[in-house]
């Protein structure tokens, strides 16, 4: 197999050193680096990808695509495959950080299939003895909790929790609560697996956000932007995949194209049609009245000129009339 070349590795330097990009960016870097625009070339663009990955695959790395719950926009990043204690090592975060992190995600996926967030109040009353698991449980677990967890502030979980948005594991949802971020879903789609987070139907992915079937006895969860996909088909069916119970629209959610909800000319109803006639009458009418003033006003324009013109050149005729009268009435005068 051919080595990686330079445009490879700034891939890779981009996702590594900006974080997870989005798909916007993440084309712009890609069309930057090898001159081709990859929604005109989209075997070339993942093409490269496979080649990352491959080589990636040695080091239990993978260059992953997913999409942000809460917004439906893709983002690209790396991540890695192995989750043991050695790679623990690798993480910046504290133990009782990683802690406080554990619990946010539990309370956060309790809200799965809801909005998929909390509120900031909760988020910094999470319990971090939770997290810890005590091995010899004959003496009090509580006596027996390290340190750094008992004395973890409310100050300390505060800057814990920007730290955590800052570095886009988790992110401030679009109504101001705290939900996950770009690279927890990244990174934890085994762990999603493994905890039995349910599913959507439509893409197979955990579903944090989103919509469940209105049908109490019905498990069946989907994506917004999953729905968006699968009803979007004009007059398509609106029935739950699992039981058949008519599924409710989202608010904004219009039938396929823009001009679904309007009706075709052939189709409309007798009185659309005649108020229709009616406005287009009204309007000819408008139309009519305004060229019939502007005649009339160009014609009365047209007299009025008219009527200057002959007053002047009368004018003109009877100052040449008595100029020409007063010489004749001077050598009169001389004769006599």
């Amino acid at each position: 197999m051919a080595p990686l070349s330079w445009r490879h590795h700034t891939l890779l330097q981009a996702l590594l050193s900006r974080g997870p990009l989005s798909e916007r960016d993440f084309h712009a870097v890609f069309a930057a680096v090898s001159g081709k625009n990859p929604a005109t070339h989209q075997q070339l663009f993942n093409e490269n990808l496979l080649k990352l990955n491959k080589e990636l695959a040695f080091l239990q790395f993978e260059l992953r695509a997913c999409i942000n719950q809460y917004d439906g926009t893709v983002y690209y990043g790396v991540v890695n495959n192995i989750a043991d204690e050695e790679s623990k090592l690798g993480t910046k975060y504290s133990v009782p950080q990683i802690a406080f992190y554990k619990g946010l995600l539990e309370a956060i996926v309790q809200e799965a299939g809801n909005d998929g967030s909390i509120t900031n109040i909760d988020a910094l009353n999470v319990r971090l003895e939770n997290q810890v698991v005590i091995i010899d449980g004959s003496q009090d677990s509580q006596s027996r909790l390290p340190t750094s967890i008992k004395n973890f502030s409310m100050s300390q979980k505060e800057k814990t929790l920007n730290e955590l948005i800052r570095d886009c594991w988790l992110s401030y949802t679009s109504t101001g609560k705290i939900g996950l971020g770009i690279r927890s879903f990244l990174d934890l789609r085994s762990w999603f697996r493994g905890n039995d987070i349910p599913s959507c139907v439509v893409c197979n992915e955990a579903c944090i956000k989103a919509s469940s079937c209105p049908n109490e006895g019905c498990n069946v969860r989907i994506h917004e932007y999953c729905l968006k996909k699968k009803f979007s088909v004009r007059k398509a069916s609106r029935a739950c995949p699992g039981c058949g119970t008519e599924w409710p629209r989202q608010e904004g959610e219009v039938d396929g194209d823009d001009d679904a909800n309007e009706p075709d000319e052939d189709q409309a109803p007798p009185a659309n049609r005649s108020s229709s006639r009616k406005r287009r009458r009204g309007v000819k009418a408008e139309l009519v009245e305004e060229n019939e003033n502007a005649g009339l006003s160009t014609t009365m324009h047209r007299r009025s000129l008219r009527s200057a013109k002959a007053e002047a050149v009368e004018a003109a005729q009877e100052a040449s009339f008595a100029g020409a009268s007063q010489p004749t009435r001077t050598s009169k005068r001389r004769k006599k």
